[in-house]
């Protein structure tokens, strides 16, 4: 049998699988399984792929192609995942996977500057007006790591307040929660990370100015930065209440400390120039990831000029890396930007969007589920409570067994969601009519059976 890749690939397989009875062959998947759980923690390199949170075991995934996903067993998929993200223009968009091939014919690495960081950069510099200038690292997590010493270099000060149910990648400082109260130091969320490593990291409530301000009270002189995810996507889609972001940009400027918005998630997702230019509040850095990179692995940090110029070579804050910048990734990053700037997309993904937000609405009133939906731009989550979510405590109230259930009804019908209540889903401008009313009919479908 001949080998089929890409569009190919899915034109011959034709519509979405058919299972029987809605089971699904997973034989190769459970081998694959076998052989990395042998070799890898969990079997995954990262911990949410292993689908414990949903009671299930992962499907390994063989190719991609526009708003689907097929398995190593033949199964095929409607992706909502879109690795996380960065696939806004869907999987193997031809205009990517051309730059990419010439920007790999001409090398893959170089650890020397190159033209097409330079392209990138202007890219987004004309994008965001707050990020003046920027410097590019391998992924969010470097992006989050930087920009935090670089807040710390730059007031003279140790503190930084982060928000309950945020994550801003597997740093040390940041992987905390918060104890008692906003009041009280961080603590350790993962073993190995020393609690001296957290001291200086303080907890408020998101969407809550109040928990905030209660930190500044007592420790105004000590915080280097307020660190926050705009939109809220690690504990669910949460978008900020009104005022939530001009009243932390309003608290930075008071107490002299910067402000810092973890666009990873948002940037370029859920408008051209992120939930900055969405909400109307100007952060003093940004950190990006995802699409930047059009699937390739990136990230970047950037800011106002004279923060900026603290950076080495120019400054004294020191930070590097060998594939930064590598020439790969820009070109990804390069040919979804240029396709993200042409007329009419952000509206499109907008209408995508709100129609499967209105379908997943009216598939759980229908059946009588305990279910919202909540969406930001292209980003929403369906979550397993009657009543908003708009911080971690109420985020954390939601039923993650139905949520369990649920997913697992929402695989064997042919749609792939992020394996956890509290994650985003990612709408593409792949995703055509037919997706997102096949997406509704298989969610109303599972609902009913509970």
């Amino acid at each position: 049998m001949v080998a089929l890749q890409g569009s190919e690939c899915f034109r011959r397989l034709g519509r979405l699988v058919k299972h029987p009875k809605h089971s699904l062959n997973t034989a190769r998947s459970a081998e694959a399984l076998a052989r990395a759980e042998a070799l890898m923690p969990g079997g995954v390199s990262s911990p949410v792929r292993a689908y414990r949170a949903v009671g299930a075991k992962p499907v390994f995934i063989a190719s991609g192609s526009g708003s689907k996903v097929r398995d190593v067993d033949g199964n095929t998929f409607i992706d909502f995942v879109c690795s996380w993200g960065p696939l806004i223009l869907g999987h193997a968009h031809p205009k990517v996977v051309d730059a990419v091939r010439k920007a790999l014919e001409a090398g893959s690495s170089f650890g020397a500057p190159t033209v097409r960081e330079i392209e990138l950069a202007e890219r987004i510099a004309a994008a965001m007006p707050a990020v003046v200038q920027l410097r590019f690292v391998n992924s969010g997590t470097e992006a989050t790591m930087s920009a935090v010493r670089l807040a710390r270099a730059a007031t003279g000060r140790s503190g930084i307040i982060k928000f309950e149910g945020c994550y801003h990648g597997h740093v040390d400082a940041l992987l905390v929660k918060a104890g008692s109260g906003a009041m009280t130091f961080g603590s350790p969320s993962s073993p190995g990370v020393p609690a001296e490593v957290t001291q200086h990291t303080r907890v408020a409530a998101f969407n809550d100015l109040e928990s905030v301000e209660r930190i500044f009270e007592v420790a105004a002189e000590a915080i280097a930065a307020i660190l926050v995810e705009p939109v809220a996507g690690n504990m669910g889609v949460v978008p900020p209440e009104p005022g939530f972001l001009s009243g932390l940009r309003a608290l930075a400027d008071k107490h002299g400390c910067l402000l810092i918005f973890d666009e990873v998630m948002t940037g370029f997702r859920v408008a051209r120039g992120g939930a900055a230019a969405r909400y109307n509040v100007r952060p003093d850095l940004v950190t990006l990831g995802k699409i930047i990179g059009g699937g390739l692995p990136v990230g970047a940090y950037g800011g106002r000029r004279d923060l900026m110029q603290q950076v080495s070579p120019v400054g004294p804050v020191y930070q590097a890396g060998t594939l930064s910048g590598n020439p790969l990734a820009m070109a990804a990053g390069i040919a979804t930007l240029d396709a993200l700037a042409e007329p009419g997309v952000y509206d499109s993904l907008e209408e995508k969007s709100l129609r499967l937000e209105e379908g997943l609405a009216a598939a759980a009133a229908k059946t009588g589920a305990k279910a919202r939906v909540q969406r930001a731009g292209s980003m929403l989550t369906l979550f397993f409570t009657d009543a908003p979510v708009t911080d971690y405590a109420s985020a954390a109230r939601c039923d993650t067994e139905a949520f369990g259930r649920f997913f697992r009804g929402m695989l064997s019908r042919g749609v792939l969601l992020p394996p956890s209540q509290f994650e985003a889903w990612f709408v593409s401008l792949a995703h055509g009519r037919e997706d997102i009313d096949r997406t509704v009919d298989a969610a109303r479908e599972a609902l009913a059976r509970g």
